[in-house]
C-alpha cells in the first residue's frame, strides 16, 4: 500500500523552477569539538556536498552543495546518524521562481519531493526556508506532536 501511494505522489507531483542551494543542519547529542569533528568528517564523505561550516556552539552544519548535483536529504541525515548522532532539526533553503504551493500537495524540486504544511496556496519565489519534519529529521517528540510517523517514503514534509 506504502509503494502504491508513492507512484501516486510522484505521478502527481508538480516538476517546479526550484533548487536546494543549502541546508542548515542541527545535531543531537554533541557534547566537544571531537563529537562535532565526527559529523564533519562523516557529512564530507557525501558526494555532493560543496562546503561544510559547523558551529560547536550551536551544533549546526551549514552544507552548500555542488552546483548541478543531484540532492538527497536521507544520505545527509544517514552521515549523521553513521558518527554516532541524529538529526535534531534540518532547514533547507530552497530557491524559487513561481512555484505554487498548496497544503499536502507534492512538489518536486530536483530528484525531492516536498509536501507542504501550508496554511493556504501561495506561489513562492526568492529563496526560501523549509523545515523538514519528517522522522530522523525532528526529536521523537515533536515528531508525535505533528503525526507523521506513517509517512510515505521518499516524500518530504516541510514547513515554511
Amino acid at each position: 500500500m506504502k509503494r502504491f501511494l508513492f507512484v501516486i505522489a510522484i505521478l502527481f507531483s508538480i516538476v517546479t523552477n526550484a533548487q536546494v542551494t543549502k541546508v542548515s543542519l542541527q545535531a543531537n547529542g554533541l557534547t566537544c569539538s571531537m563529537c562535532s569533528n565526527s559529523i564533519f568528517k562523516s557529512l564530507k564523505t557525501v558526494n555532493f556536498v560543496h562546503n561544510i561550516e559547523a558551529n560547536i556552539k550551536t551544533s549546526t552544519f551549514e552544507i552548500t552543495f555542488k552546483p548541478g548535483a543531484s540532492i538527497d536529504f536521507a544520505v545527509l541525515k544517514d552521515k549523521v546518524e553513521d558518527a554516532g548522532y541524529s538529526v535534531a532539526k534540518f532547514i533547507a533553503t530552497v530557491r524559487c521562481k513561481d512555484v505554487k504551493v498548496q497544503s499536502n500537495t507534492p512538489v518536486k524540486i530536483g530528484n525531492i519531493t516536498l509536501r507542504f504544511f501550508a496554511p493556504n496556496e501561495q506561489s513562492l519565489n526568492g529563496e526560501k526556508q523549509v523545515r523538514v519534519m519528517n522522522k530522523g529529521f525532528v526529536s521523537a517528540k515533536e515528531l508525535k506532536k505533528i503525526n507523521l510517523e506513517q509517512q510515505p517514503l521518499g516524500i518530504y514534509y516541510v514547513m515554511i
